[in-house]
């Protein structure tokens, strides 16, 4: 069975709604990579992340904003004969999204995308932060370039 390429933005759409992380690739000063897992948030065709203000990931993105997430769903393993390893292949869907990160600074913007990130977990956008809470983490959205979709299986 062959992978097969998802082109609708729509199909994508749906694949990272139904994600719980993604995994952002970086490439540090260094030019080595750097991945880690990420809640996030998805709204009109632009994703939403958030983390400490300080360490190695801000230090990356200050460095060069380019970022890769990975998001992937439906994993089912499937086999033609139990007894037999190469039989066995792993059902999937995923998105690859390539494009540049921006901080955002301003505090009613930032309790927005708060909420967003929000919502991706517990369906609701209406949660209050306060000045203190909202200045203490760094939010930033990724301007998506590209996205590439892809499914094994279905």
């Amino acid at each position: 069975m062959k992978s097969r390429n998802i082109s609708l933005v729509a199909a994508m759409e749906d694949i990272i709604a139904r994600c719980s992380y993604c995994s952002m690739g970086m490439v540090d000063k260094d030019n080595k990579p750097y991945v880690l897992h990420m809640n996030f948030g998805y709204e009109d065709g632009v994703l939403y992340l958030h983390s400490a203000p300080k360490g190695k990931k801000i230090d990356v993105l200050q460095n060069n904003n380019n970022v890769c997430l990975a998001f992937s769903t439906d994993h089912v393993l499937e086999h033609q004969n139990a007894d037999v390893a190469c039989s066995y292949s792993m059902k999937y869907r995923s998105v690859l999204v390539f494009g540049k990160t921006e901080f955002i600074d301003d505090l009613s913007e930032k309790r927005q995308i708060l909420n967003l990130i929000m919502k991706q977990y517990t369906g609701r956008c209406d949660y209050e932060y306060s000045d203190p809470a909202a200045k203490s983490v760094t939010v930033y959205k990724v301007i998506i370039e590209k996205m590439e979709g892809r499914a094994y299986g279905y």
